[in-house]
Order: structure tokens, then sequence, then C-alpha cells
């Protein structure tokens, strides 16, 4: 096992050293120090590092993967943990709905303004006719 600074690591798992850093600021990656003080890193963080980027990209924060991490080194995750990954999720698909919602409302709203006629748009302006209700909505 050779060991790697941080700089090597960084280019490696295809992050920053501030993002390293950080990451051992908040205790899910962990480096040996030199005599000198400078960090240096095991072969197996680099694996580490891109499951922490994929934990991040999931939308978990520092604190949750922290609590993660160990339970993929187990191979067990306690139901609370379970509990709470899935709270999350379903989070995420309330969010994604409601931006489903208002991508629609804005196609809408972009079909309107691309072929409305004169008389239309002077109706929007009047608050009548098909478009003030989608218009309405979206405001």
């Amino acid at each position: 096992m050779s060991d790697m600074r941080i700089g090597e690591l960084a280019e490696r798992a295809g992050v920053s050293t501030r993002a390293l850093r950080y990451y051992e600021e908040q205790g899910i990656l962990h480096s040996e120090r030199t005599p000198s003080g400078q960090r240096v890193y095991g072969e197996v963080a680099v694996d580490r590092v891109r499951l922490i980027q994929h934990l991040f990209s999931a939308g978990l924060a520092s604190r949750t993967i922290a609590l993660i991490l160990p339970c993929v080194d187990t191979g067990h995750a306690p139901p609370e943990m379970l509990e709470s990954l899935h709270s999350e999720r379903d989070r995420i698909t309330r969010v994604i709905a409601d931006l489903e919602v208002a991508r629609r409302r804005l196609d809408e709203v972009i079909e309107i303004t691309e072929h409305s006629s004169p008389e239309e748009c002077e109706r929007v302006r009047d608050g009548a006719g098909r478009t003030s209700a989608i218009l309405g909505a979206v405001a």
C-alpha cells in the first residue's frame, strides 16, 4: 500500500484538495500525518472519496454521510438509518413533483406568449380569457 499526498488523491478521485480537507473536518475521511504534518492517504481513500461524492450527489448532508459510512463499512444499517433515508427520498420525490408542475405551467406560459394574438395578450392584461387562469396559477 503506497501512501499518496493530498494533491494526488484529489487528482485521482476527481475532487479538489479543498474538498478533501472539508471531508476531514466533517470526519468522513481520515488521513495519516507525516512527521512534517503533511496528509497522506492509503490507496483505499480513492474509493472512499468516490463513495462520499456519490452520497453528496444523492443530496445527503455531510452529517448524514458521517452516519452512513460506518454502515457501509459493516454492511449493516440500523432501522432508524433506513427510515431516515426513505424519508429523504420521499422528500426529494415531493420536490420533483412540485418542480414538474412548475415546468408544465411554465410551458403553458411559453406556449401562450409564443402563439398569442394581440387580442389574447389584451385579454391577459385585462385578466380575462384562457390565459389569465394559467398566468394566475403561475404567480
